[in-house]
């Protein structure tokens, strides 16, 4: 099985995909979109395990087209706010045989591409068009154990890890979800997450579609537009991350009545941390459940979730098991029991094979046959798990995982930086955001605001440090390694801003 047969077993004239102001697809509709994707593809010279880099605007073209490119070549989408070097850099890691962008799109995706000599396709109302690349290796519809999606995922230490998911991967977590949620062909989940993630592609796209259901897609995330959607879209659910909810509870007293008119069945939270007073606020504005999940790419997102009524939910904890089996591990492989704290790990169908061409990564983090998050916990009496830490020092900025080293080496391009480490600071509202320390080359001079200049040139606004302090000299463990983990707080920067 494929992604297609998500779509090939609802009722034809059921609404699958929906927007703001736009004409709804149904099921029938979007079957027809992905076999003339497919036509498409495979006529332009894209086969099975080609890699199609896509950079859309989020909508309803963003999520049919993923799902029907990824019946025919692995679809390899790109946040669109990267800059040229970026796109450049993530296309050429990815082996992308080709670019998909939006009819009249100025991304510099295209200037990136065109710098690495791979072609541009255009997506013009669902269907594609371009110059054919060469002649099709591998034609027809993808297998269920063929590479469905790629996304990078960042390490501190390490180049960005390529995370390559099958068919099989993705549609073990969509059920996987689905049940969690006991979604119905009659709900309806308002998407505001962004579709080049983990999080909005699975948890809203593909457990919606798996269920017969329709998905809202907005254009992206707007608080101030977050209520006329949910009216315009009657949902029943929306998933978000916490800096998303914190914006629509600033919101919800003068939009009481919209509530009420259009309640909804739960509300959804992952991909970071949901502070306990925002829960509680939540359930009383919204008046129903909060269902808080744990995930993560390797996992096709969901690996842990908080139950729906009559069911537990445990404000701090990340609920229990929810498809993969979940264990915590000590250092030396042993799992422990209930209460004792160690590393999160988890196996299943919807678990990656493994990272793509970075052998030390696999060792470690498929030790022991299970799967290493890389993160810290424990889990009560009941099974539900509590993250106490996180063993990598990647920044979780509300949400927008940032790799420490690939801001170093922005700011390590300029001229007047010797030295720099760049680290997690908290942040009252995002949970975490990004800092730097620097060192500068002796005699020479430049203010913090020209240097985040500098690096926004370069790199996505999120992952421009917010601070940048200038040091003498960077502390140091005890090999000479710049200490990056509890940096801040060594800075006066402990507190939250």
């Amino acid at each position: 099985m494929n992604l297609i047969s998500l779509i090939r077993n609802q009722p034809a004239s059921a609404i699958a995909i929906a927007a703001p102001g736009a004409a709804p697809l149904t099921y029938g509709d979007f079957a027809r979109h992905c076999d003339a994707a497919l036509a498409a593809l495979n006529r332009l010279g894209l086969g099975r395990g080609d890699r199609l880099a896509m950079v859309l605007p989020n909508g309803p073209e963003m999520a049919a087209s993923f799902v029907a490119c990824a019946c025919a070549v692995t679809a390899a989408p790109l946040n669109p706010a990267y800059r040229e070097d970026e796109f450049h850099f993530y296309m050429a890691d990815l082996k992308a045989r080709a670019l998909l962008v939006e009819e009249g799109s100025v991304s510099p995706a295209i200037a990136a591409a065109q710098r690495l000599g791979i072609p541009v396709f255009t997506l013009d109302q669902y269907a594609i068009t371009g110059e054919t690349v060469s002649v099709i290796s591998k034609q027809g519809p993808a297998e269920a154990e063929d590479v469905a999606l790629v996304l990078h995922t960042s390490g501190t230490t390490s180049r960005p890890k390529i995370v390559p998911l099958t068919h099989t991967n993705l549609l073990a977590s969509a059920a996987n979800i689905q049940r969690a949620l006991k979604l119905l062909p009659q709900d309806r989940c308002l998407n505001i997450m962004p579709l080049f993630h983990i999080h909005g592609l699975v948890a809203a796209v593909l457990a919606s579609l798996h269920a017969g259901a329709c998905v809202f897609c907005a254009p992206g995330f707007n608080a101030l537009k977050f209520f006329g959607w949910m009216e315009e879209a009657r949902p029943t659910w929306y998933t978000a991350v916490p800096t998303m909810h914190q914006a629509i509870l600033s919101r919800a007293t003068r939009n009481a009545e919209i509530i009420k008119a259009n309640p909804l069945k739960f509300i959804r939270s992952s991909s970071a941390s949901l502070p306990v007073p925002v829960f509680h606020s939540l359930e009383q504005a919204f008046n129903c459940p909060v269902i808080e999940a744990y995930a993560m790419t390797e996992n096709a997102h969901q690996m842990t979730s908080n139950q729906l009524p009559p069911g537990k939910r445990k404000p701090g904890f990340v609920g229990c098991a929810s498809g993969p089996a979940v264990a915590i591990m000590s250092v030396d492989g042993r799992l422990l029991a209930a209460g004792e704290e160690g590393e999160i790990v988890t196996r299943g169908p919807n678990v990656t094979l493994g990272y793509e061409n970075n052998a030390k990564a696999n060792a470690e983090g498929f030790a022991h046959g299970w799967f290493h998050t890389g993160d810290q916990g424990f889990m009560d009496a009941d099974g539900y798990l509590k993250i106490t830490g996180r063993l990598k020092e990647i920044i979780n900025r509300g949400g927008e995982k940032v790799a420490p080293v690939e801001v170093d080496e922005i700011l390590l391009e300029h001229p007047a930086v010797h030295q720099a480490v760049t680290f997690a600071m908290p942040h009252g509202k995002l949970g975490e955001d990004v800092g730097a320390a620097v060192v500068l080359r002796e005699g020479m001079k430049v203010s913090e605001r020209e240097l985040r200049d500098f690096a926004s040139q370069r790199l996505a606004a999120f992952k421009v440090p917010r601070r940048i302090m200038f040091l003498e000299e960077i502390p140091k463990g005890p090999t000479g390694k710049l200490q990056r983990v509890g940096l801040a707080q060594k800075l006066g920067l402990g507190g939250k801003s």
